[in-house]
């Protein structure tokens, strides 16, 4: 049974911008003529902080009141919700981030996602007779990525001491704070699947079983590693007595990770790419992860006129699901570490990943769609011719934003949780490909594909909306349709994270072979969309059903350019709370 509140929320996300039109998903307000939203966005003069739990934002609101930049508040808050949220986010995963820097008046791209542990090969899952890496255990385990992350961004952007920044997270993980509704509901759900492995139900349940909704939750373990990191810094989990302890489990658990895996780990500062949306610049960063998937649907979309196309319509449906199989095609095929590109094979990556989000490129892949007809397969482009995640977004009195997202992968991560530790490692390596010849093929020292990704949007030079939507696949569809929202159908910010979700389902993925599209997926559709809608779309071909849950997690800042305020927004379907001063 989903949590009350969700399914509320799910009753309650109509759409909103204009009066809706005949088959659009939801009539308008009968007084002020517009769709409604679940709440009010929140206006705020100096910052604001929007986090998918209330207590993380206000760990971020007290960090920038004591001097502290967005950068240290993210940070804060990122690390209390390791403990608050462990379903979604944790030390043990990785970590993607946007900062715009007002002096500078740039972006800056971080992304800090962990390679497959070097003892590992390809030919030792084909020893065990694997043809996919495991959802859970040791053998999706790279390594984290996260505190590595927190070290770069504070060196470049933080004005608190890292100790500071962590003394909120270290105090509720030793004094105990009240579960969450939803997180409660996620954490029940994943116990089951993840008591077996070693170390997690010693450190994530209460003698079994997961924290109930209200019941207070300690985690004297995580304060322990945390202060250890606040004390000795970057090192401490890298190189020091942190990693010899990760070695010797690993290496009595069955697993690869080894110290020298951590010792040698390095994120990186990369450009963030963009294009431009009918006059917005629209910002992603660039493989490893998904973000020019997005970027990819937009520009296929820009070639349709969207001002004579009503948002819930049978036609804005089709032609963001079309648009999504031909990008996640190349997404599929295309998208995967550089550092592992085969130039000589595929052409240069930088000039590949220019080429897919071009508008030419687009031109040619939505001359593939037809507009009364679902695609049933798609192939990749030529190139060259060679589910559980957080987001948070802060901004502070100075105008930095800060677009973070950051993740355990898949139900909590791998269930590796080593003794003392008090954190759970990712199974982000379940997204490799066990197949040579493959862009995303296993090899030891890789980064896997990666799904979660930040987004910002600017307009004529300057910031305008710092945002993300978690959730696996769902995350690059979630950031086109937000951007739609804002851009086409007029919604504010927190309407444009309230309107009725498209999700669609079984595109070909990065799996390669094992995971081909022949049937054209499954479209499911939130509650708001009207009945003429589904029976339109499967007029033409869509297989239309509703799905309890994939819909993603919003966060949202916007900067007004002429006065400075902001406006933050947070996502009904979760346990978040956008809040300013």
């Amino acid at each position: 049974m989903r949590p009350v509140a969700t399914l509320l929320a799910l009753a309650l996300a109509v759409t909103a911008g204009v009066v809706a039109p005949v088959g659009s998903a939801a009539a308008a307000d009968r007084i002020t003529g517009r769709g409604f939203a679940t709440r009010s966005e929140v206006l705020a003069p100096h910052a604001m902080a929007a986090t998918s739990h209330p207590l993380a934002t206000q760990v971020a609101l007290d960090t920038m009141k004591a001097g502290g930049s967005a950068v240290d508040a993210a940070i804060a808050a990122n690390a209390a919700l390791g403990l608050m949220e462990p379903t979604g986010n944790g030390i043990g995963g990785d970590l993607f981030a946007i900062v715009w820097d007002p002096k500078t008046k740039q972006l800056h791209g971080y992304n800090g996602s962990g390679r497959s542990p070097r003892a590992l090969t390809l030919r030792e899952f084909r020893r065990r007779g694997l043809d996919r890496v495991p959802q859970r255990g040791p053998l999706p385990v790279t390594v984290p990525g996260t505190v590595d992350a927190w070290f770069a961004l504070h060196e470049r952007f933080g004005r608190r001491t890292m100790a500071e920044n962590l003394a909120p997270a270290i105090a509720y993980a030793r004094d105990g704070h009240p579960v969450h509704e939803t997180i409660a509901y996620y954490w029940a759900l994943s116990v089951p699947r993840l008591s077996e492995w070693p170390g997690f139900r010693e450190q994530f349940t209460i003698d079994g079983r997961a924290p109930r909704k209200g019941e207070l939750w300690r985690n004297p373990n995580l304060a322990d590693t945390l202060e250890t990191i606040a004390r000795d810094g970057r090192a401490a989990f890298y190189e020091g007595e942190l990693a010899r302890r990760i070695d010797a489990y690993f290496r009595a658990n069955g697993g690869f990770l080894r110290y020298e895996d951590l010792a040698a780990h390095h994120g990186e500062w990369v450009e963030p790419v963009s294009t431009n949306y009918r006059g917005v610049d629209v910002w992603e960063l660039p493989p490893n992860g998904q973000g020019i998937a997005a970027l990819q649907m937009l520009e296929i979309l820009e070639g349709y006129d969207f001002s004579h196309i009503a948002f819930g319509s049978a036609e804005h449906v089709h032609l963001f699901t079309e648009a999504k199989k031909l990008a996640f095609a190349d997404r599929a095929r295309w998208y995967a570490d550089p550092a592992f590109h085969d130039t000589a094979r595929d052409g240069d990556h930088a000039a590949l990943v220019a080429r897919l989000i071009s508008p030419e490129y687009a031109a040619e892949r939505r001359a593939l769609i037809d507009p009364e007809r679902a695609a049933r397969a798609v192939d990749a482009g030529p190139g060259l011719q060679q589910g559980d995640t957080i987001y948070l977004t802060v901004a502070d009195a100075d105008g930095m934003m800060v677009s973070l997202i950051q993740s355990n992968y898949r139900g909590m991560g791998s269930g590796m949780t080593a003794p003392g530790t008090g954190f759970i490692f990712q199974n982000r390596g379940e997204q490799f490909v066990l197949r040579e010849g493959h862009p995303n093929s296993f090899a030891p020292g890789k980064r896997p594909f990666h799904t979660i990704i930040p987004a910002f949007l600017s307009r004529d030079g300057q910031p305008w909306v710092s945002f993300g939507v978690m959730g696996g696949g769902m995350q690059p569809q979630g950031h086109v349709q937000i951007v739609m929202n804002l851009v086409d159908f007029g919604m504010n910010l927190q309407e444009a994270g309230d309107a009725p979700r498209i999700h669609h389902d079984g595109s070909t993925e990065p799996e390669g072979q094992l995971s081909e599209m022949q049937d054209g997926g499954v479209l499911n559709l939130e509650t708001g969309f009207a009945y003429e809608t589904v029976r339109a779309l499967m007029r033409r071909g869509h297989v239309v059903q509703f799905a309890d849950g994939p819909y993603g997690g919003y966060q949202a800042i916007a900067r007004d350019p002429e006065t400075g305020v902001y406006t933050g927004a947070s996502e009904s379907r979760k346990d978040g709370q956008a809040a300013g001063y």
